[in-house]
């Protein structure tokens, strides 16, 4: 019974091996010569002036929420391109496969004129 989990297990050790052994190896063989330049705290090509619990502008988390749901949203694109072909040689699903990812892509215009219409994606 163990020998069905020994593929898997080599699996598991190649993946680790993969993972772990440039961390390591650049541990061991990259030069270590820290100075005051490379030890100072970096933030978007300026030094940091306040505390690190600032406040940020709320259009910044704005724009990031509506990059993650329109990514997202194209995403679901993918597996209905990757079986176009058989939708559209299929009789039975050949206008609902279509017209599905029409209200799909119609949900997501609307989506994007209401964000648009309501300034989300304007940036001052």
């Amino acid at each position: 019974m163990l020998d069905n989990y020994f593929p898997i297990f080599v699996f598991i050790l190649v993946g680790l091996a993969f993972g772990c052994a440039p961390i390591f190896l650049g541990w061991l063989i990259a030069p270590n010569r820290p100075d005051s330049e490379k030890l100072s705290a970096f933030e978007c090509g300026f030094a940091p002036f306040e505390d690190a619990r600032m406040k940020f502008d709320v259009r910044y988390y704005l724009i990031a929420i509506l990059f993650i749901l329109f990514d997202l949203e194209i995403a679901f694109l993918f597996p209905w391109a990757t079986i176009f072909k058989e939708i559209v040689n299929t009789d039975a699903v050949k206008l609902f496969g279509f017209v599905e990812m029409f209200v799909f892509i119609g949900i997501l215009v609307v989506g994007y004129v209401y964000a648009w219409a309501k300034g989300a994606l304007d940036w001052e």
